[in-house]
């Protein structure tokens, strides 16, 4: 997808499709990995499962290699979290992890909707998601970016990081 790739990471609710929807806005290529890439399947194998749970949200490596792969764009971000991320993440020139205080993430979680994830599923509750969220266990190591702020000053913050590796 380009020359130089990023993927945007974090918990549940601390604002990856934000950050995508800004990027897109400011032109920038932009891949909602929650819609483009995942599906539900074993992190290990990759085959395709119908059963319940976060841990079996992935991404399909092949298709992140394959869309990484393709140079045409100078920089594509991806947005997303997967739980097979150990499986790709060589193939990301950084890795952003977004992060907020545990008090805004509850927010955040409390007004989602059907829309926003299944808020009907009964092991990712709200308060799996704070657990997760503090125990940091399911995210790759990165570069911390705090989005209890702005959209536009998270993004901002982002894009003052790739410009340093010009």
């Amino acid at each position: 997808m380009a020359k130089r790739n990023y993927l945007i990471d974090g918990s549940s609710g601390t604002g990856k499709s934000s950050v995508s929807g800004e990027l897109r806005k400011r032109g920038y290529k932009t891949i909602d990995g929650d819609n483009e890439l995942a599906y539900r399947g074993d992190p290990e194998t990759g085959r395709p499962t119908d059963a319940p749970g976060f841990q079996y949200h992935i991404w399909d490596v092949d298709k992140v290699r394959e869309i990484v792969a393709n140079k045409e764009d100078e920089v594509a971000f991806f947005c997303g979290g997967s739980r097979n991320f150990q499986k790709f993440i060589d193939a990301f020139d950084n890795v952003y992890v977004l992060d907020v205080d545990a008090e805004t993430l509850r927010e955040r979680l409390d007004r989602r909707t059907v829309d926003d994830w299944d808020v009907n599923d009964s092991v990712n509750t709200t308060e799996f998601v704070l657990r997760l969220h503090a125990t940091k266990e399911a995210l790759p190591e990165g570069i911390t970016i705090n989005t209890a702020r702005p959209i536009n000053e998270v993004v901002d913050a982002i894009l003052e990081g790739i410009e340093v590796q010009f």
